[in-house]
């Protein structure tokens, strides 16, 4: 397979191939692998992939691990800081399969939760720091956690909610914060020694949906992607030939996007710039080239359009996962401003958790490329919490066929089948349907807490189990997908359907608009009609009469031109870009029987 060369090019390019061979050299000697030589009835294979990472990091030794405002740490110091807290979390009682969750923002810490947490075989939900009241609660609660690690700036709402957490038997603050009651983050490090922990690997990773569309759930993650690296994974829901087909191809995206590429010219690694919350799942092909490559990591602790572009420039950074919001508000900056930085070193920009409109993926080319990037900076998936990634968009996808811009790429990293749920068969090609996947994630996908849900979400199609994801959408000949419309937001008007996201693209193109959201609202005759949602760029003003005119213009017909426009300061989106429409929707219902 294509996939495991690349995998093994990007591994060898990324960790040095002398890097390489003195990484298993140091895995082999560590006490527990000769004893699983020795008798082996004892083998752990999680004991062996914790000691691989932990040799992987002394090997790297001075490369810079983490940079952390001015906070700097190098493999070495992290190796020490990750083994000293493994330690801790398990004096503290916290055994294999115990939750450890995290509330953190972007930050050292986060990364080094993670990692510690993996190597005590410790799954990490990831609570979204947005929440609070009953929804933090109710999240927290969920995954039943023995030890949770946040913020000193949420010490007031923990302190205040903490007797509703009731699972919870450690609260550790990062921070300056001492408080009788809560562990402090720093001093639990120091009391520990950086000894390599009694291990039982699994990668941590266990984010929660983004409850756009209903009360966030629990993923396993670290199921699906670690079962072959772990003695406490659960076994998938097929064969073992094919899980590891799976696997592979998940994690392929690290050479696709150019892990066997990428080398700075001072640490000869990818540098990783991280904007969006850790908690989301989607920021993990941000920081995972960390986890699996030796990069170094940049997280920011919160965005701003133009510290983003001084960080490429000041940190040479080559690597970052964003969603569309973030590109919009970097290409909203004055030329002025965004002239002002080299963003030479970039090499991949990944963009995913919403649907990116076509301008802006040109639009971000032309700023990285006028600003010295060496070739085309945008990269897209298509996926979800649930499903990791599926398909894969590549600059030379685009560059061979610019009409494939506007998809989201081909299926790389699993099984795709656009499914006609009307006559029960697979769609043609060019044909509208349900998007039907099958990832290493979806056959190992369990929903703690909420079982019931696992079983609306599939359908067994040809004896195959298949996740649908709620989305309508099409391929090419060539296999490259194009999404349409979320289920539940499709327009019916008329008995026809409409589909926002094509009017949606039309409004994008209007100068005057930064953002836009195409809603259904009631219609007395024809059920439902589009309305459009506007917010203007600064200093812009435009009327109704005018938006409409220019969706006339651009060759919208009949009822796909929306009933009415309203203008907003502030469109509400989701944290990863998705925009939340039923709050758009909500006063324009009421009082009215709705659809779905």
């Amino acid at each position: 397979m294509e996939e495991v060369k690349g995998l093994r090019d990007a591994i060898r390019k990324q960790w040095g191939t002398i890097n390489v061979v003195k990484t298993l050299s140091k895995t082999m000697f560590k006490g527990s692998f000769i004893d699983n030589l020795r008798d082996i009835s004892k083998f752990h294979v999680g004991n062996v992939v914790a000691n691989l990472l932990i040799s992987l990091w002394e090997v790297l030794g001075d490369r810079e691990a983490i940079v952390d405002g001015e906070k700097r740490f190098s493999y070495r110091q992290m190796r020490d800081r990750v083994l000293s807290l493994a330690n801790a979390l398990q004096a503290l009682g916290v055994k294999p399969k115990d939750r450890v969750a995290v509330m953190l923002f972007n930050s050292g810490e986060y990364l080094e939760s993670l990692y510690a947490a993996s190597l005590i075989g410790a799954p990490m939900p990831a609570v979204n720091w947005h929440l609070r009241e009953k929804e933090l609660c109710d999240m927290v609660n969920l995954r039943k956690p023995r030890v949770l690690v946040f913020d000193h700036e949420f010490l007031e709402d923990i302190r205040q909610y903490r007797d509703k957490m009731p699972g919870v038997e450690h609260f550790i603050i990062v921070g300056p914060n001492s408080e009788s009651g809560f562990e402090n983050y720093e001093q639990l490090i120091s009391q520990y020694p950086s000894t390599a922990p009694k291990s039982n690997f699994i990668l941590a990773i266990n984010p929660y949906t983004g409850g756009t569309t209903g009360a966030p759930k629990s993923s396993n993650l670290y199921d699906g992607l670690s079962y072959l690296l772990s003695d406490l994974a659960e076994a998938p829901r097929t064969s073992i030939e094919e899980y590891q087909r799976f696997l592979v191809k998940q994690y392929s995206y690290i050479y696709y996007y150019g892990g066997d590429k990428i080398d700075d010219p001072v640490s000869h690694n990818i540098r990783t710039l991280i904007p969006t919350p850790m908690y989301h799942a989607g920021t993990a092909a941000g920081y995972a080239p960390c986890v699996l490559l030796g990069a170094t990591a940049v997280p920011m602790r919160k965005f701003d359009p133009e510290d983003y572009l001084r960080m490429v420039e000041k940190e040479r950074i080559s690597w970052s996962f964003v969603v569309p919001t973030i590109l919009q508000r970097i290409l909203e900056l004055p030329e002025e401003i965004s002239r002002r930085y080299n963003l030479s070193s970039m090499h991949t920009i990944v963009c995913a958790a919403a649907p990116c409109p076509p301008e802006v993926k040109k639009d971000i080319n032309k700023l990285f490329l006028r600003q010295g990037a060496k070739q085309p900076v945008f990269h897209e998936y298509y996926g979800s919490s649930e499903t990791a990634i599926i398909t894969m968009l590549l600059p030379a996808d685009y560059l061979e066929k610019p009409e494939r811009i506007h998809s989201v790429g081909k299926a790389r990293a699993g099984d795709l089948m656009i499914y006609d749920d009307l006559h029960n068969k697979e769609a043609a090609v060019g044909e509208d349907g349900l998007i039907m996947a099958r990832t290493v994630s979806t056959i190992s996908l369990r929903y703690p807490g909420t079982e019931a849900k696992l079983s609306e979400s599939f359908k067994t199609i040809n004896g195959l189990e298949w996740y649908d994801d709620g989305l309508i959408g099409h391929v090419d000949r060539d296999g490259f997908l194009y999404l349409i419309s979320r289920v539940k937001e499709m327009i019916i008007c008329g008995g026809v359907n409409i589909y926002p996201k094509e009017i949606e693209e039309v409004l994008f193109r209007h100068p005057k608009i930064a953002d836009v959201g195409v809603i259904r609202v009631p219609d007395p005759d024809l059920g439902e009609a589009p309305f459009a949602c506007v917010q203007l760029r600064t200093g812009q003003t435009a009327t109704s009469e005018e938006i409409i005119e220019y969706c006339k213009q651009q060759g919208l017909r009949g009822y796909k031109i929306p009933k009415g426009v309203e203008f907003y300061e502030q469109l509400p989106r989701h944290i990863d870009g998705k925009l939340i429409k039923r709050e758009l929707e909500e006063k324009y219902w009421k009082n009215v029987q709705r659809r779905g």
